[in-house]
């Protein structure tokens, strides 16, 4: 199952066009609802799932570049992400997030100590996708792919989404929804999303793509079985 990149109008695509990535102090107020509080997901540790122990570890460049950037190459990966191409290509979708303010964190997904998805979770609040839906103030949004074929088909995908929105919505008090914009026509990532305990509230036309505005509440309460610890 793969997802799409955070605003995705402002990344690079298949037809090279460069966006921009505004920058602001790490860790200030920000418009549209305080502080980003994101800077420590890596921190959040391991959380126990039924699939394995599932935690999210920092993207460092340049060591996980070779890696990402063979994920992105995978044509199933490519006909969502358009990130296909050289490492540089990867790398620069890497480090606008990396160097920018902190509302777009990349994150490699770890399962049982082993890297096998990429993540990204943003404030989708102060995210151009807010621009095309009622936000509210601290709305999390989520991106991810599976990274080794053999990771796919097997409903990985839903579990880990499962589990992550339930680490984002314990550890972000502030945040009352999770929410996601996988591509219409990826029917298996609306699925895995399904089954995580999101609902399918809206379509969106977005800036390359038609997108199904995904959104797990709060209230919804755990899915799944995504065990987390007291």
């Amino acid at each position: 199952m793969q997802g799409q990149p955070a605003h995705p109008d402002q990344r690079t695509g298949r037809a090279g066009r460069t966006g921009r990535h505004p920058v602001r102090v790490r860790g200030h107020p920000q418009p549209g609802g305080g502080w980003l509080m994101l800077d420590d997901l890596p921190g959040w540790g391991e959380v126990p799932t039924p699939v394995g122990r599932f935690r999210l570890g920092p993207v460092r460049l340049p060591a996980d570049l070779e890696l990402l950037a063979c994920w992105m190459n995978d044509p199933e990966v490519d006909e969502f992400w358009a990130l296909a191409g050289p490492p540089a290509v990867t790398e620069r979708h890497l480090r606008a997030q990396l160097d920018g303010d902190g509302r777009s964190v990349p994150c490699l997904g770890l399962l049982d100590g082993a890297p096998m998805s990429y993540w990204e979770v943003y404030r989708a609040d102060l995210d151009p996708l807010a621009e095309h839906y009622p936000a509210r103030p601290h709305d999390t949004g989520v991106h991810l792919l599976l990274g080794p074929a053999a990771s796919r088909g097997r409903g990985l995908g839903a579990q880990l989404l499962a589990a992550l929105a339930e680490m984002i919505l314990r550890r972000v008090p502030d945040c009352g929804r999770v929410v996601a914009e996988p591509d219409v026509r990826n029917r298996r990532s609306v699925r895995a999303f399904e089954r995580a305990g999101f609902r399918a509230v809206a379509e969106l036309d977005l800036p390359g793509k038609r997108a199904a505005l995904m959104i797990r509440d709060r209230d919804a309460g755990p899915v799944l079985q995504a065990r987390l610890p007291a």
